[in-house]
Formats: structure tokens, sequence, C-alpha cells
């Protein structure tokens, strides 16, 4: 089997990452050129094109395999960090860069219970990068090689990959008061919904259309809806009066405590199963997140 040039593997990686030739080069401290080169001769060595060069830059499935193989090299070296820091706290004092773990995590979990999931390995200096996207597609970063685990509704574990049960994030459907009283004043109904805007998080969002078509019994819908791509960029729009919104009861419970929103739904709450996968690996810093990630859970979400 080839070895691959460790730096070759990271240029690939920072390509991909960063999206561009000139952006890896910046972050990797080398030149543009050099970087070709990089790429260039991990190219000639697997003997296929790894870059399709497209706008954005996308990994072919040669570069996704190459791409996995570099996040696994950088997860074993985070766990020679790690180790190295127990047997001897000086022994890390160098001027080398940490490894850097990317996990893919959905927006609301972000702006809920994931982030005080995650204080202990931040603080103890394990250095993560974490990406969001909607909760049905945070699985296409592992899927693609470019994270090392992630939070999705997925359950079916991908090949390579194991999969844990983390709960179900319990949703609701909410309005400003004032706003609730001017066009829904007897709530949410069958009758109202296509006539108040829905404030959903982006375009692949279809939380917001799934709340009411299990709420009312109905099959296919159509919603008049604006775009806030941020949980609190959400709730902040709800509160503004802007329209409803269907949003985790663990992120608006203060406001509807003190009367800043109200549900309109009370009769119907729609939960979302969650589920943690990673890499089937032998790794302390992957036990350790799934470990951390599992903890939170379980005192924040909700049975399925």
């Amino acid at each position: 089997m080839s070895t691959f040039d460790p730096d070759a593997l990271e240029c690939l990686a920072a390509i991909v990452e960063e999206g561009g030739f000139e952006r890896a080069a910046v972050r990797l401290s080398i030149t543009q050129s050099a970087v070709s080169q990089r790429l260039r001769s991990l190219e000639v060595q697997v003997g296929t094109v790894l870059i399709v060069r497209s706008r954005p830059l996308k990994p072919t499935s040669a570069g996704r395999l190459l791409l996995k193989h570099a996040m696994q090299m950088r997860l074993l070296r985070a766990d020679l960090e790690r180790d190295l820091k127990e047997l001897a706290p000086g022994a890390s004092a160098s001027g080398v860069d940490q490894e850097q773990i990317s996990i893919a995590i959905n927006a609301d979990s972000i702006a809920t219970w994931a982030l005080p999931a995650l204080n202990g390995l931040a603080h103890q200096g394990l250095a993560m990068e974490i990406i969001t996207d909607d909760q049905d597609f945070t699985h296409g970063w592992l899927r693609e090689g470019q994270v090392l685990g992630c939070v999705t509704t997925l359950k079916q574990a991908l090949r390579g990959c194991k999969v844990v049960s983390l709960g179900a994030m319990s949703y609701v459907t909410v309005a400003e008061p004032t706003f609730a009283a001017e066009h829904c004043p007897n709530g949410l109904t069958p009758y109202n919904f296509q006539k108040v805007p829905f404030i959903a998080f982006n375009r692949k969002d279809d939380l917001q259309s799934e709340f009411v078509c299990r709420a009312f019994g109905l099959k296919r819908i159509s919603l008049r809806q604006m775009f806030v791509p941020s949980s609190e960029g959400q709730v902040r729009a709800v509160r503004a009066g802007w329209g409803v919104s269907v949003l985790p009861e663990l992120q608006v419970r203060a406001y509807l405590q003190a009367g800043q929103l109200v549900n309109i739904a009370p009769d119907f709450a729609l939960p979302i199963e969650l589920y943690w996968h990673c890499w089937n690996l032998d790794s302390v810093v992957l036990d350790s997140l799934t470990g951390a990630l599992t903890r939170a859970a379980a005192s924040s979400l909700v049975t399925p």
C-alpha cells in the first residue's frame, strides 16, 4: 500500500476546507504554486484527479477517500497530543499548532444544548471546528469525509461509522403576543396557517411544513415563508413580530414563561429525534466527544 505524504494530504484538506488554492496557501503559509505542486504530486501518486476545479471546488470520489484519510491522521495526532499531555503536561508546549477536530451539528442544537456539552473539552484545549447545517443534512459532511462526527436526524449508520441515539428535541409554534392576537387570535388552525408568514432557517428547512402537516393531518401544503439562517435570528424575528415559527421548546421556554412569546398550537408538539454519528475508530478524542454529547443530551432532550 502506498504511503501518502502528510503535507500533501493536509494540502488537499486545506483546499477543500478553505474553498480554494489561494486561501489554502495562506492557511498553510506556503505559496499558491506550492499548493498546486503538492496536490499534483498526490494526484500523480494516486493516478487520478482529486479536485474538481469548479465553483465551489469539490473533491472527486478518490479525493473524498483521501480527505477522510487526512482527517483520520489528524485524529491520530490529536489522540497522541492528549496522551502526551497526560504523561508529561509540558510535552505539548511546543510551537506546533494543535490538530483541529471538525464536527457537524445542527443549528438548533448549537443554539441550545450542544455548546455547553463541549465546554469541558474546549477548556481542555481541544481545537474544534463546528460546522452548522440543517439537521437533515449534517450527515452529508460526514459522508463526504469532511468531519469526524455529526448530530443528525439520520438513524441508519453510515459505512464505517457508529451511531448513538441522543433523544428528541421538542418543537413548538410560537408568535409574539400582539402578532398572535391580530393574525391568529384563536391560535394556529387548519384554516389560517396559509395566511400567516412562517420564519424558516433556509430553503432546505422543511420543519415548518412538517409541523403543520402532522398537527392537522395534512399531506401536502404550501406556506408563506421568510428565511433567517440562524436559530437565534429566527427567535429575534419572531419576537419582532415578523411572523410565526416552529422552534425548539428548549430555546423559547424562557420567553414563553415570561409572556414574551405565546404557543399558538398548544395541543401539539413535534419531537425530532437526533443521533450522533462518528467514525468507528478506537480514539480517545472521539470517545470524549461521544461521552460529552450523550451526557448533555440525556439531561436536555426528551425521550423519543
